[in-house]
């Protein structure tokens, strides 16, 4: 069972079952807890060979046991996502934690997370339980429509599900307008029907500059 205590803690109630999360985010627990670290962030030989290939730093571990186990990451805001058998694609750097039932692994995802230095791919958590993302303030979650397709800063994006197509286009990002950016700048669109998730704040990388 997953739940927030205040906006930057997640607690997970255990009863001998267990849950993925990110290496190192535990900041308390009570009970019995086993932890156990799991190699690349993903399931299976393509999860480890796309990380060490991308040169992704992303760590999970496994925590099992019986009681209460709490995690945070930085004083980041935690969002709190239920999945009902989709899919949902989240960068890297966002992942806290996911119910161990749910399949992680690893998505293509091209121009846009090489440009940003975070590798070409962004993970996935797909099946049926709880996943918790960070972003860096109060998450904004933004429906996409058929009639209403969506544009996307590329340093705001966090996560997304549902069916969903992406694209990148050039565009003008306030970086680039006051003249801070360092090259051509591009967006992220998407169309079709679903969820975007998105940060008040710009990732201190260079975003959506290529």
């Amino acid at each position: 069972m997953f739940r927030l205590q205040g906006s930057k803690v997640l607690a997970v109630d255990m009863t001998r079952d267990a849950v993925k999360a990110k290496n190192g985010s535990m900041v308390a627990y009570d009970g019995e807890m086993a932890f156990k670290k799991l190699s690349g962030g993903g399931e299976g030989i393509r999860g480890m060979v796309t990380r060490r290939i991308t040169g992704e730093q992303m760590t999970v571990m496994e925590v099992r046991g019986q009681g209460t186990c709490w995690f945070a990451d930085r004083a980041s805001e935690i969002t709190l996502v239920a999945l009902q058998g989709d899919k949902l694609y989240v960068e890297s750097s966002n992942f806290l934690a996911a119910d161990a039932g749910l399949r992680t692994g690893t998505s293509f995802t091209g121009t846009r997370g090489g440009s940003q230095g975070n590798g070409l791919f962004t993970t996935t958590i797909e099946g049926h339980g709880q996943a918790a993302i960070m972003s860096d303030g109060p998450a904004v979650v933004l429906r996409v429509s058929a009639q209403y397709p969506l544009t996307v800063d590329p340093g705001a994006y966090v996560a997304h599900q549902g069916n969903l197509r992406q694209s990148f286009q050039s565009g003008v990002t306030f970086r680039t307008l006051f003249g801070e950016g360092g090259g051509e700048a591009f967006q992220i669109r998407f169309e079709g029907d679903g969820l975007v998730y998105v940060q008040p704040s710009e990732r201190n990388t260079i975003a959506g500059d290529v």
